[in-house]
């Protein structure tokens, strides 16, 4: 009995969470649509998505701890380098963090109905199997890094096996575009998104509490492409450092760092 009502409580709870997620998408979509189609719009699209983002995680109740290690400003552009662990990352990060951040994802996102070409148009889609593909994300992602427009990438490029548990193996781009533009750095850990959403075979939604920590920026100015491996050990080391081992409870948030 207590199995099927936890079934039946999770299936609720994970009508709730799609209900308030895809709601606030058809309401706004012409006004998204309206502000795509002219690039000098895009940061008002931008704006609506960090809403829509608020908005969803607000109604699903969960609470939000984000940490963040420097007292200082970020400096501005950078690139904040996440792991990756669920489909719901780009949300908690345009939900932690302000002004018009730039994205950069695969370019099967492209592809879904509705949703792919705004932000396709709004972000940068790359295709990683080709050699053409990735230059011209990169170049995109570089003008606009001098342009002073921050950007955020998944470095594991996929969800992995064991997210929130290990890392799986980091892409270059996001490390030789970081010192090819002299910007700084940020890791971003989010250990326990997939707990929330994990990525399985049909829909999941569990309540669970997300949490973010935005680690100390780490300068590249003196770098060069030669360091690219020990600046993504260092990153992959801050970021791993947050995790929480597959039966280890989860520490309350007053004994958390930062």
């Amino acid at each position: 009995m207590r199995a099927l009502l936890r079934y039946i409580g999770h299936r609720l709870y994970t009508t709730w969470a799609t209900f308030w997620f895809v709601t606030p998408f058809f309401v706004t979509y012409p006004l998204q649509w309206l502000l795509s189609r002219r690039p000098a719009w895009r940061r008002h699209l931008h704006a609506l998505n960090r809403t829509w983002a608020r908005f969803s995680i607000f109604m699903w109740g969960v609470p939000v701890d984000v940490v963040r290690e420097s007292a200082a400003p970020v400096p501005q552009p950078c690139i904040y380098v996440s792991n990756h662990g669920s489909y719901i990352d780009i949300l908690v990060l345009f939900r932690t963090i302000p002004g018009f951040l730039n994205m950069m994802g695969k370019d099967s996102l492209a592809k879904v109905p509705l949703w792919g070409p705004l932000f396709a148009g709004t972000y940068i889609v790359v295709n990683r199997g080709s050699a053409v593909g990735r230059g011209r994300a990169f170049a995109q992602a570089k003008k606009e890094l001098q342009e002073g427009r921050s950007l955020a990438v998944f470095a594991e490029g996929t969800i992995g096996d064991k997210p929130g548990e290990e890392l799986g193996p980091f892409l270059d781009g996001a490390f030789q575009l970081a010192i090819a533009t002299g910007v700084p750095i940020v890791p971003v850990s989010m250990p326990l998104n997939h707990k929330f959403m994990p990525s399985v075979k049909g829909l999941r939604v569990r309540y669970a509490r997300l949490r973010a920590v935005f680690h100390a920026p780490i300068e590249t100015k003196s770098l060069t492409q030669a360091d690219v491996p020990a600046l993504k050990a260092q990153v992959a080391a801050q970021i791993a450092d947050d995790f929480v081992p597959e039966g280890r409870g989860i520490p309350e948030p007053s004994t958390w760092r930062g």
